[in-house]
Formats: C-alpha cells, sequence, structure tokens
C-alpha cells in the first residue's frame, strides 16, 4: 500500500506548510490561520522534515518537534505529519511527487512564509514546484520588500493572482500563486533557539489554534 496523508480525499483542497519547526510556534499557528480562511483549504498538514538540506545544523529529534507541534493545534483540520521521513524524502520536489502520485485527485497547495520566497531559487527542482503546484505565499510586516523583488517573484510576476483571487487558489492550474499580507508575530525558530527558550520547552509565547 502506498503511503498517504489521512483525513483527505480527490476534490479536496489541501494545504502544505512545510519545514523544520525547529521549534514549531506561534507564527506557524498564525500562518495556518490565515492560508486555512483565505485559500479555502479543507485541510492544511504541517510537514515536519527529518533535516533541511539548506541548513548547517541538525535540529531537534523529529519526535520532539512533532509532539510540540501537535501540542499547539487543536483544529479538526489542521494536522501535523512525519510522512517525509516515511516517504524517505528530502527534498520538496520529491516528496510533492510522490504525494501527488499517492493521492490522484487531490489539489494540493504549497504554503510557505515571504521569507523563503527570497532563496526560493536555490531549492532542488524549485521550478518543478512552481509549475507544479498552486503556492501560497503569506508574508509579516519586514519580508514583503524582499519577497516582492526576489528572483522568482521576478520570473512568475505574470502567474501572480490579485489577493481577491486567493480562495480560488487551489484550483487554478500551475504555475499560480498568491501574495497575503499576514499579522505582525514576532517569533522565530531561529530566535527561540537563541534565546534558549526551545532547549528549556518555554510554551508561554505560543499560540494554539482551535
Amino acid at each position: 500500500m502506498p503511503i498517504r496523508l489521512p483525513h483527505i480525499r480527490p476534490g479536496q483542497v489541501v494545504g502544505l506548510l512545510g519545514g523544520s519547526f525547529d521549534p514549531p510556534h506561534g507564527g506557524h499557528v498564525a500562518l495556518s490561520k490565515v492560508a486555512l480562511q483565505h485559500f479555502a483549504l479543507d485541510h492544511l498538514f504541517w510537514l515536519v522534515s527529518p533535516g533541511n538540506p539548506l541548513k548547517p545544523h541538525a535540529p531537534a529529534m523529529l519526535s520532539r518537534r512533532v509532539a510540540r507541534s501537535r501540542s499547539l493545534l487543536r483544529h479538526p483540520r489542521v494536522h501535523v505529519s512525519a510522512i517525509e521521513a516515511e516517504l524517505k524524502t528530502r527534498f520538496t520536489a520529491d516528496t510533492l511527487r510522490v504525494l501527488q502520485k499517492n493521492h490522484p485527485g487531490v489539489r494540493f497547495v504549497w504554503l510557505m512564509g515571504a521569507d523563503n520566497l527570497t532563496h526560493f531559487h536555490h531549492w532542488r527542482e524549485w521550478r518543478r514546484i512552481i509549475e507544479t503546484v498552486p503556492m501560497g505565499v503569506l508574508a509579516r510586516p519586514g519580508d514583503r520588500i524582499s519577497a516582492r523583488t526576489s528572483a522568482v517573484a521576478q520570473i512568475y510576476r505574470h502567474a501572480l493572482l490579485k489577493p481577491n483571487e486567493s480562495r480560488g487558489l487551489g484550483k487554478k492550474p500551475a504555475p499560480a500563486w498568491c501574495f497575503l499580507n499576514m499579522p505582525m508575530v514576532d517569533l522565530s525558530s531561529t530566535k527561540l533557539r537563541a534565546n534558549g527558550e526551545w532547549t528549556a520547552s518555554n510554551s508561554k509565547s505560543e499560540t494554539i489554534l482551535t
């Protein structure tokens, strides 16, 4: 039997938010809330990766990151998955290729923060990703200018949807992407690690998605 994501069926629009989640935090929660609403997603999955090929340091244990992510989510349509470890995929393009094969008829949307768009052209097979699935890019204050002027934004400016078209993103043929602003959340995994809050398992600043 092929390895599949639970809960989903053909015809649904499913958001995929990939990352190390080292640690997960309120910024991931806020992005998920905005994505659910504006992209009319039937389900949204946090894909907690075994490791990020573009980052020099090894993340915390996968089981710890998955458990912490699940503690932040109490929403019936938002789920945490470590499916990349099961599939043994390290790159987003490979993960998408397998998920699309194993879930025919499901309309996947790749989600990411605008900070990732600035270096998206360094991802393996980045053109295949944007030409295979629609992308939802969400920006916090400070990310907007660099993201909008990034190499990928310029190359695919013809595929940029207007904000009022965002609810139809998942049903648009790729390439199609939407850029949405979201409220400021002054949290990042890098900052939490630097402050020692992840080591201390400090969750006072976290927001739970219900």
